[in-house]
């Protein structure tokens, strides 16, 4: 047998083993995985609630196999774990078990190990639905699904054939083409774009932007575009025509004349009536004039929210009696569920069509939520009343109830303005139609007048709001002056959108 080894070699024995132990290259440990970020991705009921039964994205690192997403269940902080759908190793998608509260989210990989923990969106069940039932189709290219191109260059790099596979990928039935600019025809607006456009089934529109210095050569480039193919014609007045009733007439009467009174116009402008006492809405909706009302609903621009702002603009547009087809916002990126609603608000308004500023600014999210099919509204459903006028308001409005109201029978003065000879001719119109006596235009009141054949006023004829004899000579030569009644000359309140499609 050998000697057995001393005390002090397995003293030195175990210090030499500790040392080389130490200087080995520890293993790393492997790491847990990381949330950066959640968004819905399914029954998403706003920007930050899910219901129940709807589906999270969720971003981050270290994602594999087996993972799974965690979510509280109960408030008393019971949890509930479910396999997530891994996607790459930066994402994975997780269904919201049916019985999920709002508490923190985690998720938790094959060896147990833990993401850090978020703050998920709300979890709550969405509220009984409306049904969406879209308006009467107009029998024109107005119905459907329309898509504006203010360049045709930079819309899918100008190529025709792009543009139609972009427009049948998402549902898009009518394509609008900027065709003049004030007194300057585009050349974009071709016939060989129009027959390429055309064969491939979809409906063709011009639009030209008009600002009122030379309305009766503005109105022969409409018609020119409506001889070259156009199927529906969109006149786009904003700032520059506020004030300008004279020289709308001078447009229409053109216009009519040159394309015959039934061809489809529409008109586009602001959408908020009440900011802009001074735009001659009234002319350009006059019987024989537009019969399609576009206004430009960029709610995400405006600000207030998309409910409030879609009710305000169809609220005021309403009493022209013109068929609303509103016109959307795709430009600077609005959230794809509120393009949804907004598409979902304009049918249960009874529009049976609806277009989108524009093919070029549009990004990927927003034309899937163009085409995307759609479910039922979640209330609250839009409100159905018309905008109530009475004492002291002004504007078209009151022009466009002032020349009902003398079609009816009353004698106003069309100023613009709700004064005292016009409340008492309100009421005795509401008397003799059998209508609640309140003296305000209401909107059973609007009902009945939209019955009446209004009264026209010769704008042309009648000096400029508020300006000298030599103005009014000034004016008819030039067209530069604001011409109308004394409500011509009131400022814009504000321009809630800035002007789009100008140059």
């Amino acid at each position: 047998m050998g000697e057995r080894p001393r005390r002090g070699h397995l003293t030195i024995l175990a210090v030499v083993l500790a040392a080389l132990v130490a200087a080995a290259p520890a293993a790393a440990a492997p790491r847990a995985p990381a949330i950066a970020s959640i968004k819905c991705l399914r029954s998403c009921m706003d920007a930050r609630t899910v219901a129940p039964g709807g589906v999270l994205r969720i971003t981050g690192v270290r994602f594999s196999s087996g993972l799974r997403a965690v979510f509280q269940v109960r408030r008393s902080g019971a949890k509930r774990s479910v396999v997530a759908r891994v996607l790459s190793r930066t994402r994975v998608s997780a269904t919201v078990p049916p019985d999920a509260v709002a508490g923190v989210l985690y998720v938790r990989d094959r060896a147990g190990r833990r993401s850090n923990a978020v703050s998920p969106m709300r979890v709550a069940k969405p509220p009984s639905k409306v049904p969406v039932v879209a308006g009467t189709p107009t029998g024109t290219a107005f119905d459907g699904n329309g898509m504006w191109i203010w360049y045709v260059s930079k819309s899918s790099g100008g190529d025709p054939q792009a543009i139609i596979a972009q427009a049948q990928a998402h549902g898009v039935s009518t394509v609008f083409v900027k065709s003049s600019d004030g007194t300057t025809s585009w050349s974009q607006f071709s016939p060989d774009l129009l027959a390429t456009l055309k064969a491939a089934g979809l409906r063709v529109c011009a639009w030209q932007y008009v600002y009122g210095s030379q309305p009766e050569t503005e109105a022969q480039l409409g018609a020119q575009a409506v001889q070259t193919g156009a199927d529906c014609l969109v006149i786009d007045a904003e700032t520059e025509y506020e004030g300008r009733y004279a020289q709308a007439q001078r447009y229409m009467a053109t216009l009519r004349q040159a394309i015959g009174p039934s061809f489809p116009v529409g008109f586009t402008s602001f959408p908020y009536v009440d900011y802009h006492p001074a735009m001659p809405y009234s002319v350009f909706f006059w019987p024989g004039g537009a019969q399609f009302n576009l206004p430009q609903i960029y709610w995400k621009e405006i600000g207030g929210g998309l409910d409030a702002v879609v009710d305000h603009a169809y609220r005021f547009n309403r009493p022209y009696g013109r068929a609303i087809l509103p016109l959307g916002q795709l430009y600077n990126n609005p959230p794809a569920a509120e393009v949804a609603r907004f598409r979902q608000l304009a049918a249960a308004n009874g529009s049976s069509g609806l277009s989108w500023w524009d093919w070029q600014e549009a990004q990927p999210q927003g034309w899937d939520a163009v085409g995307q099919p759609l479910g039922a509204l979640t209330p609250p459903a839009p409100a159905p009343d018309d905008a109530v006028y009475g004492p002291g308001g002004k504007g078209d409005l009151v022009v466009w109830a002032q020349q009902h109201l003398n079609g009816a029978g009353q004698s106003v003065p069309v100023t613009g303005t709700y004064d005292a000879t016009t409340q008492q001719a309100v009421t005795q119109f509401q008397a003799g139609a059998a209508l609640p006596v309140t003296g305000q235009i209401d909107t059973a009141t609007w009902n009945a007048l939209l019955r009446v054949a209004p009264v026209a006023v010769d704008w042309t004829a009648a000096a400029p709001a508020a300006r000298s004899a030599g103005a009014a000579r000034a004016a008819r030569a030039d067209g530069t002056h604001r011409t109308g009644p004394p409500s011509a000359t009131l400022p814009a309140r504000r321009n809630e959108i800035r002007s789009h499609g100008a140059h």
